[in-house]
């Protein structure tokens, strides 16, 4: 079966086309545009690369597209992308602008391009079955029942992780359970838990606790506006700062959440960029402001990390991922700093280790640390063979 994974933002479309079997799986290509303003025209083109490619003897040859969908109104999981899939992204549009309309808009182009079967997999669906009371604000019931809630993000990532962290801890039975999680549900816990703390870091962040392959929870919440400081996106905040910053600035709400969305996060704290390699190199030349922004992103990553080890009865591994989890060695360092009596240490020559899958605990250490590179397609692409295979 021939997999396309679509990859839609505000303004980008990005696509790895695989090659899945029952047994097998294989990359053929992957690409991508930027400061899209037309999605069929660069859908159509990508269709048109890969067959002269020779990826694809005709669109005819296509036989599935997923999408790595982020939100739905009163819908998750890996579903068929119909119209139900469509009313429940533009029912969350407004939480998830830079995403839903994207996706919606891709959906419909491939609907008319290919006859592809087309598939979406919620970046929600890996916490379907968290704890009730991990999933509630204090909220009005009505509130909840308008679908404000805690939905979690990075999904793909943090699933991926679930599999592969417990492969590497030679946990065949946890991996086989996160693998088959949304075929079959979580089914019955294993005997022996595994706790595992994953760190998605980059220019989006989550942390999640992952307990014997199943999500217990996701620092975002209602949107991914929340949990950690973003590049730009400001993270935790208490609700009246809104409208205390409206009325003092004279802004309406949506100016407010626009500055909240585009001015904060890394950027806001730093004021020097949103990328954490230039708040690295100004902080590393006395920039206050810059070491401040790293200190309350460290702050944040340890804040979650401790909360889920409470709520496992402690963790057996931390895995890194994502752009920054991956490939700063200095924040992973300050994450795991002073942390030796529950039994994290990290060795201090992993600093230089990066992009690539490699242990980063010391000889000594009673808890498994880990680099694992994020492949959020990869899980996309099993998922949607998964569903058309049933």
């Amino acid at each position: 079966m021939k997999v396309l994974v679509a990859n839609l933002g505000s303004t980008s479309f990005k696509y790895c086309l695989f090659a899945m079997t029952g047994t097998s799986e294989q990359l053929l290509a992957k690409g991508g545009y930027e400061r899209v303003e037309d999605f069929g025209a660069v859908i159509q083109d990508a269709l048109e690369s890969l067959i002269c490619q020779g990826h694809l003897q005709s669109v005819d040859e296509l036989d599935a597209v997923g999408f790595k969908t982020v939100l739905g109104k009163n819908l998750s999981g890996c579903v068929r992308a119909d119209e139900t899939v469509l009313e429940a992204l533009d029912g969350m549009a407004f939480i998830a602008p830079a995403h839903n309309p994207a996706y919606a808009a891709g959906i419909r182009q491939f609907w008319r391009l290919t006859k592809a079967h087309l598939v979406a997999l919620f970046e929600t669906s890996f916490y379907q079955w968290t704890p009730e009371a991990t999933r509630r604000y204090a909220v009005p019931e009505a509130w909840y029942q308008l679908g404000i809630r805690r939905y979690g993000f990075h999904g793909a990532s943090h699933k991926f992780i679930a599999e592969r962290s417990a492969q590497l801890l030679a946990r065949e039975d946890v991996a086989e359970r996160a693998r088959n999680l949304y075929t079959r549900g979580p089914g019955a816990s294993p005997e022996k838990p595994l706790r595992v703390i994953s760190c998605h870091l980059g220019g989006s962040s989550s942390v999640t606790g992952i307990l014997s392959g199943v999500a217990i929870g996701n620092s975002m919440g209602l949107s991914p506006q929340s949990g950690l400081p973003q590049n730009n996106r400001v993270g935790d905040l208490d609700s009246m700062a809104l409208p205390m910053a409206a009325n003092a600035f004279g802004l309406s709400v949506s100016e407010a959440c626009k500055q909240l969305s585009k001015e904060g996060g890394l950027l806001g704290l730093s004021g020097v960029s949103n990328d954490v390699r230039d708040i690295a190199e100004a902080a590393r030349s006395g920039n206050d402001r810059a070491q401040l922004a790293l200190d309350v992103f460290v702050h944040a990553v340890r804040h979650w990390m401790g909360a889920y080890m409470l709520q496992m009865g402690g963790v057996d591994a931390i895995v890194f991922t994502g752009g920054i989890g991956e490939n700063r060695g200095d924040l992973r360092n300050a994450i795991c700093a002073g942390l030796e009596e529950f039994g994290i240490k990290i060795d201090p020559e992993s600093r230089e280790l990066r992009a690539r899958e490699c242990a980063l605990h010391s000889s000594d250490s009673r808890v498994s640390i880990f680099i694992i590179p994020a492949n959020e397609e990869t899980v996309v692409a099993r998922e949607t063979y998964r569903l058309l295979s049933q």
